[in-house]
């Protein structure tokens, strides 16, 4: 009788029957099943995506320093440091001297803020990029944040215009707490209470002036 062999399902032993009838047992090896290598397609894709995020990571962080930061600081200069005189001249005399007073404010802090963003910082050591476009943006947005609330005392009725002034201050208020949570990552309910309180303390003392 020829020799008969017996395999295991696993393919890992196997048996054999020789010609006296005698088994002889074997071992076969185990054959691992194979490990797919990754597509080198897919590590070129994953590659592009990781410089791609840093890429936009740090496009990102220059927008906030050339652009975000100098108008921000533009903002929250015009928006708070015009409340006083406008406050405080709206009380001692008209609505129509609180706009003009509104207006020069504006207009002089802008072009100050814009002077000396440009320059204190020539963004040569702190990469910070052109002084130029920083001045501009810090200078504009300074003008912008002072005007806006100047604008109701072209009302004639001093007590609506001093009540619709409040409201725009309060506007623009939450939009600079909006754009430090966004690009500062500074907490909503933190951002609004410190511009809160500082445009309350300003006007505070405009109105204590204007009561004099």
């Amino acid at each position: 009788m020829g020799p008969h062999t017996l395999v295991s399902d696993g393919g890992a032993a196997s048996t054999t029957f020789g010609f006296a009838g005698a088994p002889t047992a074997t071992m076969t090896r185990s054959i691992a099943p194979a490990v797919p290598q990754p597509d080198s397609a897919v590590q070129r894709d994953a590659g592009f995506a990781d410089t791609l995020l840093r890429r936009i990571e740090a496009d990102e962080q220059a927008f906030v320093l050339q652009y975000v930061q100098p108008g921000l600081v533009g903002l929250i200069d015009g928006t708070l440091s015009t409340l006083a005189p406008i406050f405080a001249v709206a009380l001692l005399s008209s609505s129509h001297a609180a706009l003009l007073v509104g207006l020069a404010t504006a207009l002089g802090a802008g072009i100050s803020m814009g002077l000396s963003e440009a320059l204190s910082d020539d963004g040569g050591q702190t990469g910070r990029g052109s002084s130029t476009t920083r001045g501009a943006v810090t200078g504009v947005m300074t003008t912008v944040g002072g005007i806006f609330h100047a604008l109701p005392f072209l009302i004639s009725d001093r007590t609506t215009a001093l009540a619709c002034a409040a409201v725009v201050v309060a506007i623009e208020l939450a939009v600079i707490a909006l754009i430090r949570k966004r690009y500062l990552e500074v907490s909503l309910r933190c951002s609004l209470i410190q511009v809160v309180f500082g445009g309350v303390l300003i006007v505070g003392v405009g109105l204590w002036l204007g009561g004099l």
